[in-house]
């Protein structure tokens, strides 16, 4: 680990293998706000108009990878993170902590890089420092560089009659307009492709049983792991996934269940990250290679 300035901020963290590197900042945050291959281009979006700023009271997209907490509302979602964070290294593992003093809330984000593979895993936590219990479901952001394209995996297809029950539901937004051009409604796969002249939004949510998505960009491919927890109740009409993009991203959301928070308690939610060179086409067969190669 070492210290370095990063797009205008000048205490930010580097954690890097001989493969790929993350930083993350320390001026405001919790956020990761790189994510690449050694020399690579960024995975994660970084927006112009925020780099370096810190401070106020407002919400600010400085893009990269946070942690907020669901159902999203206004306006304890929207709670600020533009001051420092603290963090802790113990040589394996990067601690970085942060407190939504709106809320009562504290954030972690505890990011352990493989000594050797390109692989990166964070845990998130969320402790209740307030005086009384809340509800609410850990929500894993990660905002996505443009120009590339998510693929989700839905339920393993099965015909009728052989089976009669329902696999997983499947949540639209108001905005979702599901004739759009930039959305692939495959046999196995859901895609949705981020597309810088697009003039809407666009997005979706289900249960994902697999416990895995990715974002394909360029040769460059961000795999996300996570757990799915039978019979849990997940927040949003039972959605741990969910993918949301407009002209400038594309965020990868993964959630954990609803738990009730008491005083001083806290909630998880892990994430394994796999960086992997791939030219990925729209095709399930390339998409099935890239997940078990």
């Amino acid at each position: 680990m070492e210290q370095i300035e990063f797009g205008g901020w000048p205490n930010c963290l580097r954690l890097a293998n001989d493969q790929i590197e993350l930083v993350a900042t320390t001026d405001v945050g919790p956020r990761i706000i790189r994510l690449a291959f050694i020399g690579g281009r960024n995975l994660f979006k970084t927006f112009d108009a925020t780099l370096g700023l810190s401070g106020g009271t407002e919400w600010r997209s400085y893009g990269g990878h946070r942690l907020w907490h669901a159902p999203e509302t206004r306006p304890r979602t929207y709670a600020p993170d533009n001051g420092p964070v603290e963090h802790e290294w113990d040589g394996e593992t990067l601690t970085l902590r942060g407190l939504e003093r709106e809320n009562g809330l504290e954030k972690e984000m505890m990011v352990t890089l493989d000594r050797s593979a390109p692989r990166v895993m964070v845990r998130h936590r969320i402790t209740n420092r307030g005086p009384w219990a809340v509800e609410l479901a850990p929500w894993s952001i990660s905002v996505m560089a443009p120009g590339g394209r998510a693929i989700l995996p839905h339920a393993e297809y099965r015909p009728h009659p052989d089976s009669l029950n329902p696999a997983s539901p499947l949540v639209l937004w108001y905005y979702t307009d599901m004739s759009d051009s930039r959305w692939n409604w495959g046999r196995r796969y859901i895609q949705l492709r981020q597309d810088p002249a697009a003039t809407s939004a666009q997005k979706v949510g289900f249960l994902n049983t697999k416990g895995w998505a990715a974002y394909v960009l360029e040769g460059d491919a961000f795999v996300t792991r996570f757990p799915y927890i039978p019979d849990a109740r997940y927040p949003d009409y039972g959605c741990n996934i969910q993918t949301f993009t407009n002209s400038e991203m594309l965020e990868m959301e993964t959630l954990g269940p609803i738990s009730r928070i008491e005083p001083g308690g806290f909630v998880d939610h892990d994430e394994i990250w796999e960086l992997r060179h791939a030219d990925v086409t729209e095709s399930e067969a390339d998409i099935d290679a890239l997940i078990t190669g």
